[in-house]
């Protein structure tokens, strides 16, 4: 071991040894970064959130980076944003900050973040999966990885066995085949059960506000706009005051820990937005996500994602012909589970077999509308075809 080498382990260690006197605790620090340039409130807005987060956990090390404010806290001089990211970069690529907090970052595709936020029907801590970024170009396919990202998320916060809901929008369905096949292929995944009557994965308003899943898969558009509304519904959207922001970038190789704030965050959402990161960082958040991914490749995601990224539809088969509709019968029964942008297909499946169906929409999506009699018939079909 070279002389600099012992002489940073040497300072690590007094380091330590001076916050077990000062705090109490002999665990180690977590040093977190902040960039506070940006802000729609200003950098000492920022700084409030970061001292705030140091005194709710005096493990935690905060390194404000940026200019413009007065602060005991560890300073890095930064003039710009672009001058505090590459700043930022630099420390989480030579270990000199174990994760970092910052507002508009660019992530590579592939990458999305998952946002945490507190439910206001019983104050449940809800995972977003995902908030930002773009984790694949298909749509199907990243709400997929978003699982895996939430996930791997959840269990680096000490949630060894988090639920999973998938949120009732376009592609839920599709992602619920696909978890599905996923979890019969030896993937372990606990799906959560919706609050309403008929039950299911596929989550509803209730179920978001209510925080009934751990995590909530979405697509990153969706879940912007939502940590949005759960962050300042109480403040009238220029100031978000709960929660703990975007969240941490994740992706299958990804190398740092970043968590995502927005213009419009508060302190408290910083406060939270740090924490969230020194957990992320705690529990090894890296490898918790290349642990789902190697699981979950065991399990025949390749497959899987391969053959949703060929087609997200089910194929058509040989007739490409518009099918004529059999003799009109009284619909009074329903099929839910077909993926809206299929509605009509599945209905012309069962059409060019005999059997009468409409296009609905129920309550709780897209419905295949049958008669009483065809049902049993019409599952079997809609299932052999993929459409269930």
């Amino acid at each position: 071991m070279g002389k600099n080498l012992i002489k940073t382990a040497i300072a690590e260690i007094f380091g330590e040894m001076a916050q077990a006197l000062e705090t109490g605790s002999i665990a180690k620090s977590c040093r977190v970064g902040l960039t506070v340039l940006g802000s729609d409130h200003g950098p000492e807005e920022l700084v409030r959130g970061a001292e705030l987060a140091q005194k709710q956990d005096p493990n935690i090390q905060v390194v404000i980076i940026g200019s413009g404010v007065e602060t005991q806290l560890e300073t890095v001089a930064a003039l710009d944003e672009r001058e505090a990211h590459a700043a930022m970069d630099e420390m989480l690529l030579n270990h000199s900050l174990d994760a970092a907090v910052t507002m508009h970052y660019n992530f590579p595709i592939g990458v999305s973040t998952v946002g945490k936020v507190i439910t206001p029907g019983k104050g449940q801590e809800l995972f977003l999966a995902t908030t930002t970024g773009t984790s694949a170009t298909e749509r199907i396919t990243a709400m997929l990885r978003n699982t895996i990202y939430g996930i791997a998320v959840a269990k680096a916060c000490e949630n060894p066995k988090p639920t999973v809901g998938v949120l009732n929008i376009e592609g839920a369905r599709q992602v619920e085949r696909a978890l599905k096949k996923l979890k019969a292929g030896g993937y372990q995944i606990d799906f959560a059960e919706s609050a309403r009557s008929d039950g299911g994965i596929v989550m509803r308003g209730n179920d978001l506000l209510l925080g009934v899943p751990d995590v909530m898969v979405n697509d990153s558009l969706t879940g912007n706009v939502l940590m949005k509304v759960f962050s300042a519904y109480s403040t009238g959207g220029t100031y978000e005051a709960v929660g703990s922001g975007y969240g941490p970038g994740v992706g299958e190789d990804y190398d740092r820990i970043i968590c995502i704030v927005s213009r419009a965050s508060g302190a408290p959402v910083i406060a939270g937005a740090i924490r969230f990161a020194a957990n992320c960082a705690k529990g090894n958040l890296r490898q918790k996500a290349k642990a789902e991914f190697a699981a979950a490749k065991k399990a025949g995601w390749e497959t899987i994602v391969k053959s949703l990224s060929a087609n997200a539809l089910p194929s058509k088969q040989d007739d490409e012909k518009v099918a004529v509709s059999p003799s009109k019968k009284a619909v009074t029964d329903s099929i839910p589970g077909v993926e809206v942008m299929q509605l009509e297909d599945a209905v012309q499946v069962l059409w060019k077999a005999g059997i009468y169906a409409e296009c609905g929409m129920g309550c709780t999506g897209p419905i295949v509308m049958i008669a009483p009699e065809d049902r049993e018939r019409a599952l079997e079909l809609l299932k052999a075809k993929e459409y269930l």
